[in-house]
């Protein structure tokens, strides 16, 4: 059973209360993410609300988010669905029509405040959901092609959003939405204002998310006729990337196809040397992906061989 704390801890006044706050609610799904949790927060002091969700993180990052007056939830995954982001649209009481999904290794830049007020609180608007770019660093760099532009649909009315459904199954990604896009009910724009994004402060967290997310890849694939795979998303861009993966996965070589694509369609090569150690990364990722993929499909046929054998087929 997935359940909120019964008592929502909140801490001391948000740092920068003393100026006029917005009137939005910030969600920041987190685990063990006291490197990164002051950053963050420090970056929307400025809105009138904050939850932290947090997954019984043990490195102090609760404490760091009540002292930054956010309310603090915890959240128990039963580890298929829904997951962390999903379950707190459906279960925290925001006190503000406007959510703005903000991850704890990302941040808004100070400019996003005024931007932010306006829109909120904008009478007779009917967009439903606005979609904002961020900037990658890596190996202490900020990307300029690889990965950039990158949209995210974060700040939405929260009763018309919710993270798409790709699968049933147990992703074995953790208890976070992983590559699942928010879908709004109504018109969406684009913010002007970019965020930073500290996704991968070195090699190793670079490895060890992405042997997480492609997890997620390979049981996303394996499970072709999800609910998710009919999924309207009201991005032109993101429709065109996931039918150009969605087609890539009929040929061969994908994992350097992925480098190409990273490397020059993006123009990685005009990153450095950051931007080709970043798209044979993702090269790496892509294999492992096909991997994983390749071995779960064995199982299922051995699965399925000897549920045959032993009902008399």
């Amino acid at each position: 059973m997935r359940t909120a704390s019964k008592e929502i801890k909140s801490g001391q006044e948000p740092l920068g209360s003393g100026c006029k706050s917005v009137q939005v609610s910030i969600l920041v799904p987190i685990k063990n993410e006291a490197v990164n949790l002051s950053r963050c927060l420090q970056s929307v002091s400025w809105a009138d609300e904050i939850f932290v969700v947090d997954s019984a993180s043990t490195d102090g990052s609760q404490q760091i988010a009540e002292a930054h007056g956010a309310k603090v939830v915890q959240f128990q995954f039963n580890g298929t669905w829904p997951k962390k982001k999903n379950w707190s649209l459906e279960h925290l009481p925001f006190k503000h029509e406007w959510v703005f999904i903000l991850d704890a290794d990302e941040v808004l830049p100070p400019e996003a405040a005024d931007e932010f007020r306006q829109l909120v609180s904008a009478k007779h608007s009917d967009v439903a959901g606005y979609w904002i770019n961020r900037r990658l660093m890596f190996m202490g760099k900020w990307l300029k092609h690889a990965y950039y532009p990158n949209w995210n649909l974060r700040l939405f009315k929260h009763r018309l959003g919710r993270h798409e459904k790709l699968t049933e199954v147990d992703t074995a990604s953790g208890d976070n939405e992983v590559h699942e896009h928010v879908v709004v009910q109504g018109k969406t724009g684009h913010l002007k204002y970019e965020m930073d994004h500290y996704a991968f402060p070195s090699v190793a967290v670079f490895v060890e998310k992405h042997n997480r997310y492609s997890n997620w890849e390979a049981r996303v694939a394996l499970d072709r006729h999800s609910i998710g795979s009919q999924t309207q998303i009201q991005s032109a861009r993101v429709a065109w990337l996931r039918r150009l993966k969605q087609w890539s996965h009929h040929l061969p070589c994908r994992p350097f196809l992925r480098f190409l694509y990273v490397y020059l369609w993006q123009k990685g090569v005009l990153d450095g040397k950051e931007g080709w150690y970043f798209a044979r990364l993702h090269g790496f990722y892509e294999f492992l992906s096909v991997a994983k993929t390749y071995e779960l499909r064995k199982q299922r046929s051995v699965s399925n061989t000897g549920s045959r054998v032993s009902s008399g087929e």
